[in-house]
């Protein structure tokens, strides 16, 4: 598969390119969208986006580099290759948190409000992320018959983008794209309940991209291993376990506290 849209000669445009930055986009968009529901700063909402976008990108190839250090220590410059792949989103979540947690502490900002704010425009931005993955014919499962993707009711173009060197795989990241815009739709949903709590949405993102996550890790061929363990499944479980609690723990006290569809409380977050 030709994962090249335009040639320059001393430059190539690649659909991985293009789906990431698409998916930054629109995640973008439905951000700005929300904080300005909130009244909160155009400018303190733009320059967030600009940095969690550059610490993600950079945290989430550190990440996959640091688990791949065999290969990259004898292929240095192959570490700036992003356009060929390469981008573990569970290391772009958590360096961008770290930088969240810190821009927020500098500007006196709800941090739970903040992240429920950008976890609904970054499961959209996963769910077309992972079409980067397919056309970098990367991110697959185990292998499968040509009949058993047949049978999925899968486009022509899925069934023989997985024609990998001759056998059929899994589509995993169509799995995990569905997964993750369904992911979307539901907090959509959930973020309309009239008695959300600060805090829970984010809880709810956490939840159900890493059940998700878990499951669809099971089945690639190319996880980032610790040992014995798949590394992106042991992050979905603490992630999980850190969304219960953030549920549980932020649903606690009178129903009428800290709900995240009061509008007055963006006074909370001061400038």
């Amino acid at each position: 598969m030709n994962n090249v849209i335009l040639d320059l000669g001393f430059a190539q445009i690649t659909y991985y390119s293009i789906l990431i930055l698409l998916g930054v986009f629109l995640g973008g968009i439905l951000v700005i969208r929300e904080a300005n529901k909130f009244k909160i700063n155009k400018d303190f909402i733009a320059n967030l986006i600009f940095w969690l976008v550059i610490i993600g990108v950079v945290g989430a190839r550190a990440y996959y580099v640091a688990f791949n250090w065999d290969y990259y220590q004898v292929n240095v410059t192959e570490i700036f290759k992003v356009w060929e792949g390469g981008l573990a989103i569970h290391g772009g979540i958590v360096f961008a948190f770290i930088f969240l947690i810190i821009y927020t502490f500098k500007y006196k900002v709800n941090l739970a409000r903040i992240t429920d704010i950008l976890v609904v425009g970054l499961i959209l931005g996963q769910a077309i992320g992972r079409w980067g993955n397919f056309f970098n014919q990367e991110a697959y499962g185990q292998m499968v018959s040509r009949d058993f993707l047949v049978n999925l009711h899968l486009p022509t173009f899925i069934i023989e983008g997985m024609n990998i060197y001759g056998n059929y795989y899994h589509p995993t990241f169509l799995y995990e794209s569905i997964w993750c815009f369904l992911g979307f739709i539901a907090l959509l949903i959930v973020r309309r309940y009239r008695y959300l709590k600060i805090g829970q949405l984010t809880g709810a993102y956490l939840i159900w991209y890493s059940i998700g996550r878990f499951f669809i890790e099971g089945l690639r061929l190319d996880s980032l291993m610790l040992g014995d363990y798949r590394v992106a499944q042991l992050v979905s479980v603490g992630l999980l376990l850190i969304g219960v609690i953030l549920v549980v723990e932020r649903g606690k006290g009178s129903r009428f506290e800290n709900l995240y569809l009061e509008k007055e409380q963006a006074n909370e977050v001061k400038f």
